[in-house]
C-alpha cells in the first residue's frame, strides 16, 4: 500500500490513543475486540471510543475482518506507518514528508527532512508484499496468522537493519548514517547518488570490482555476511580528489545480512560474490583474472575479538529474532520469479465501513450457518432402487464420447449508464448512506 498522510494531522489524541491500544491489542490478537480496544485505550464512555473507531476506519488505520467470531478490528500497513511517523514527529526526527523515491520487493523509500532542513530518507519495510502467494504453500510458518505475521517480520526487518547499520557505519563501513528506528521504520542519511544498476558506464571497471570484492571480504573478516550483494543495494557516489572525479560504493539494505558462523555461510558469500561477477561481466563486459574471493581464505584473517555479529546480538537483536527472519527468507527464496501481487491485497478482507449494526447482522447470520444440513453424513442411501442404478455404474464403462457442437451464446448489452454527473450523484448518496460526512 501507498503512504497517504492526509488524515494524520486531524486525528485527536483520543484517535490516537485507541490507534495505539488496537497496536498494543494486535500483539496477541489477530482481530482486537472491540471491548479490548476500549479497556486498553482507557477512554471515558464507550460511545467515545466507537466514534474514534470509525474515524480510525474511514481512512483505513484499522480494519473489520469479515465473517469474524466476534466483533473486533486490526491494525492495517497504514495505521502502523501512522503510528511510527508520530513516533518520529514526537522525537523531532521528521519534520516533513516529501516524495517517494524508489520502491523495493520489500519496502517503499521516501524523501524526508528534519526541523533544521536537513535531508533524510525513510525506509518502510513492507515483508508479505511481493512473497505472500509463495509463502501460502508454507502456511505453518505463518503459524495461522498473516497480517499480524507480516507486521511483526517488517518490525524485525527495520530493526535488524537498524542495529547493523549503526556498528557498519562507526566501524568505518560505507553505509549511510542511521539516524532513528520506530517499528518498521528506518529513518537514515540520504546520500546523493544512483543505484549501480543505473550506471552506465564506469571509467575504471577493474578498480570499482576490486573495491566491492574488498567490502565483501571486509565484512567477513567482521563475522558478517551482506546476502544480497548486488546491484541493486549498491549506490554509487562520485567525489573529487585531486580534481579527479572519482566513484564510492555504497552498500545499503541489511535485513538479509547474517553471521559467519550461519550454517550456509559459504554459499550466501559465494552468493555475492557471484552476484558482482555477473553483474560486471554483463554490464562492463569485465572479466577478474582471479576466482575469488573465497570464503575460507576470508576467514582466515577474521578478526575473532572485534566480530560485529555478536555485537549485534548483544544490542538487542537476539539470535531467536534473526531466526525467524530467516525462516521468512528461505520460505521466499522459492519465490523471487512469480507475479507481484498487488498492493491492496493485504487489506483485501477488510471491511472499511464504520461498524454499523447491518454488518454486524450479517457477520452473526454467516457464522450461524455452519450447521443445520438434512443431508446424511454417513454415506449410506435408503433409496434401493437408486442404490442399484449406482452400483451398476463403472469408471471402466465404455461410454462413447458426444459430438461436439460449438455454444451459442447471445451477448446484449449492459445498460449502464456512461453520464459522470449521474454516476458521481450515486457515489455521493453512497457515501451519504454510509455516514461519510459530504
Amino acid at each position: 500500500m501507498k503512504l497517504d498522510t492526509k488524515a494524520i494531522r486531524y486525528l485527536s489524541s483520543e484517535d490516537w490513543r485507541v490507534l495505539a491500544a488496537v497496536e498494543q491489542g494486535s500483539k496477541n490478537h489477530e482481530v482486537v475486540p472491540t471491548p479490548l480496544i476500549s479497556s486498553i485505550a482507557g477512554l471515558r464512555g464507550g460511545s467515545g471510543v466507537h466514534k474514534n473507531i470509525s474515524n480510525l476506519a474511514k481512512v483505513g488505520l484499522i480494519g473489520k475482518v469479515k465473517n469474524a467470531r466476534y466483533d473486533g478490528y486490526r491494525l492495517t500497513y497504514g495505521g502502523l506507518d501512522y503510528l511510527a511517523l508520530n513516533a518520529h514527529r514526537k522525537s523531532d526526527t521528521i519534520f516533513s514528508l516529501g516524495n517517494q523515491i524508489g520502491v523495493g520487493k520489500e519496502s517503499d523509500i521516501y524523501i524526508t527532512a528534519n526541523a533544521d532542513g536537513r535531508q533524510q530518507v525513510l525506509k518502510l519495510h513492507r515483508l508479505g508484499r511481493i512473497s505472500f502467494r509463495t509463502v501460502k504453500a508454507n502456511r505453518d510458518y505463518l503459524r495461522n496468522r498473516q497480517t499480524g505475521s507480516w507486521m511483526y517480520l517488517s518490525r524485525l526487518a527495520a530493526q535488524k537493519e537498524h542495529a547493523f547499520m549503526r556498528v557498519l557505519y562507526r566501524e568505518g563501513f560505507s553505509v549511510p548514517e542511521p539516524i532513528a528506528w520506530s517499528r518498521h521504520t528506518v529513518v537514515m542519511e540520504f546520500i546523493d547518488s544512483f543505484p549501480l544498476r543505473m550506471v552506465d558506464s564506469v571509467p575504471d571497471p577493474g578498480k570499482l570490482y576490486a573495491e566491492l570484492m574488498q567490502i565483501i571480504v571486509d565484512l567477513a573478516k567482521r563475522g558478517l555476511i551482506h546476502g544480497d550483494f548486488n546491484e541493486f543495494n549498491i549506490l554509487i557516489k562520485e567525489r573529487e580528489e585531486g580534481g579527479k572525479v572519482t566513484l564510492k560504493p555504497v552498500l545499503i539494505d541489511f535485513p538479509q545480512t547474517v553471521s559467519t558462523n550461519h550454517a550456509n555461510a559459504e554459499y550466501y558469500f559465494d552468493r555475492d560474490v557471484a552476484c558482482v561477477k555477473r553483474y560486471f561481466e554483463r554490464r562492463f563486459k569485465y572479466v577478474s583474472d582471479e576466482d575469488g574471493p573465497f570464503f575460507a581464505d576470508a576467514m582466515k584473517g577474521a578478526d575473532q575479538e572485534r566480530r560485529l555479529d555478536i555485537e549485534v546480538e548483544a544490542s538487542g537483536f537476539s539470535k531467536k529474532m534473526g531466526k525467524e527472519l530467516e525462516r521468512f527468507v528461505e520460505a521466499t527464496a522459492s519465490g523471487v520469479g512469480e507475479t507481484e501481487q498487488d498492493e491492496g491485497a493485504q487489506d483485501e478482507e477488510l471491511d472499511d465501513d464504520d461498524g454499523g449494526d447491518q454488518d454486524d447482522e450479517a457477520h452473526q447470520v454467516d457464522g450461524e450457518q455452519d450447521g443445520g444440513s438434512d443431508v446424511e453424513s454417513n454415506g449410506q442411501i435408503d433409496d434401493p432402487a437408486l442404490a442399484e442404478d449406482l452400483g451398476g455404474l463403472s469408471v471402466e464403462d465404455d461410454v462413447a464420447a458426444k459430438q461436439y457442437v460449438p455454444a451459442d451464446f447471445r451477448l446484449e448489452p449492459l445498460e449502464l449508464s456512461h453520464d459522470p454527473d449521474v454516476v458521481a450523484e450515486k457515489v455521493r448518496s453512497k457515501k451519504k448512506a454510509t455516514g461519510w460526512a459530504i
